[in-house]
């Protein structure tokens, strides 16, 4: 029983750190990189897509990404998407595929993003430690019920913080190297 906790808690605390992988990355550097626009949402046909579901996404070059739609009648749609994803970048139509140019990040913009970045991290280490409380709880009603002794007890909660570290310790490291490739001119 006390298995199954640990290892559910460890499942929720990854796929935590997972996400903050996705939002980071999806996160403006001054570089050009395809999951800036991957995730955004076109509405196509009726139904909301990925744009990365309908499209080839490429960066040939540091500063440019280039989107080639499956479909070429879906180039307004995702045009219209870009923009209202209100991003900071302005995408440009040539009639087969779509040039997303990326502009140099402004200092006072970049500091924007590292407080955004910082926030984000905020949210998923309280996530991390709301997790961690459940499976404190949950191991203690074992223990309450009689299921398991003190002992038990005390190394799951022991094992249960050493999860929690490890994964507020991985959020750290992901955000200090987002900070520094934001701050990097």
């Amino acid at each position: 029983m006390i298995d199954d906790v640990i290892l559910e808690t460890e499942d929720k605390m990854n796929k935590t750190v997972q996400f903050l992988q996705q939002e980071l990355t999806g996160l403006r550097t001054g570089k050009a990189n395809p999951a800036l626009v991957e995730n955004i949402t076109v509405d196509y046909y009726g139904t909301p897509t990925r744009l990365r579901d309908i499209s080839n996404i490429s960066t040939p070059e540091p500063r440019l990404i280039v989107i080639s739609p499956f479909d070429p009648s879906s180039l307004g749609l995702i045009e219209k998407a870009i923009v209202a994803a209100n991003i900071g970048i302005t995408p440009m139509n040539d009639g087969r595929l779509i040039r997303v140019p990326i502009p140099e990040l402004s200092e006072d913009r970049r500091k924007d993003m590292v407080k955004m970045a910082s926030r984000t991290t905020e949210e998923q280490r309280v996530s991390v430690r709301n997790i961690r409380r459940d499976a404190n709880d949950q191991v203690k009603s074992l223990q309450k019920n009689g299921d398991i002794t003190e002992d038990d007890r005390d190394s799951a909660l022991e094992q249960i913080q050493q999860g929690t570290n490890e994964h507020i310790k991985k959020m750290d490291t992901m955000l200090a190297a987002k900070e520094t490739d934001i701050m990097e001119v």
